[in-house]
């Protein structure tokens, strides 16, 4: 019987190159419907890589912008552990949503 060994990195994680995106989303919210929950802003920065997100709503507007990027082409393996920590990160914020309910009359 084998017994389980981590893999160990021995080599950089080297990405693809430089990149700065950035989203911004507004979708305007139904009159009859208010804001219940909404996502917590995200900053998140690293050597590598930066990310940030937050969620605006003003008035029947609900605004959603993002900025996701690569700074530096190669990770060491010292900052692999980092860099799962921020693709997690970047994952999570991802699936975040706002939350309405029925307005108040």
């Amino acid at each position: 019987m084998r017994s389980w060994k981590p893999k160990i990195r021995n080599f950089p994680v080297e990405l693809p190159g430089p990149a700065r995106d950035t989203d911004s989303f507004e979708i305007a919210r139904p009159a009859d419907y208010e804001v219940d929950d909404a996502p917590p802003p995200v900053d998140v920065d690293f050597s590598f890589g930066s990310y940030h997100s937050k969620t605006d709503v003003d008035g029947n507007a609900i605004r959603y912008n993002r900025t996701f990027e690569v700074k530096e082409l190669s990770v060491p393996v010292s900052k692999a552990d980092d860099l799962k920590k921020f693709h997690r990160i970047i994952a999570s914020d991802e699936r975040n949503t706002v939350v309405l309910k029925p307005a108040s009359k």
